[in-house]
């Protein structure tokens, strides 16, 4: 079965900032396959060094104009970038909507300082 060319763009674009951020420390597994509600999203196993990025293959019509690659591969890279310290916040007794909060503007605005 022939790959996608979203998806090998996704996953170039992931490989790059990944790179460019220092986060060569992970296995990194990518699936392209349904998602719900999320253009991509990342799991992490920081005890085990493991990553998995999946990007959504089965985008809404709705949703299709908004699709940006390159955009979701560089936010999910900073997902991963700012996951050690989410880590260590969820085991200091924070609730966890006011992390995932803080994490997610902390991505959106990261990703809009780092460059292209």
């Amino acid at each position: 079965m022939k790959e996608s060319r979203e998806f090998t763009k996704f996953r170039r674009e992931f490989q790059k900032y990944q790179k460019r951020f220092g986060l060569n420390g992970y296995e990194v597994y990518f699936k392209y396959e349904p998602l719900e509600g999320v253009f991509a999203d990342i799991t992490t196993s920081l005890d085990k060094s493991v990553v998995t990025c999946r990007l959504n293959s089965a985008l809404p019509a709705k949703d299709k104009q908004l699709k940006d690659i390159h955009g979701t591969a560089k936010h999910e890279a900073i997902h991963l970038l700012l996951e050690e310290v989410a880590g260590a916040a969820r085991n200091r007794y924070v609730r966890e909507e006011e992390l995932e909060g803080a994490v997610e503007r902390t991505v959106v605005k990261l990703a809009a300082l780092i460059p292209d």
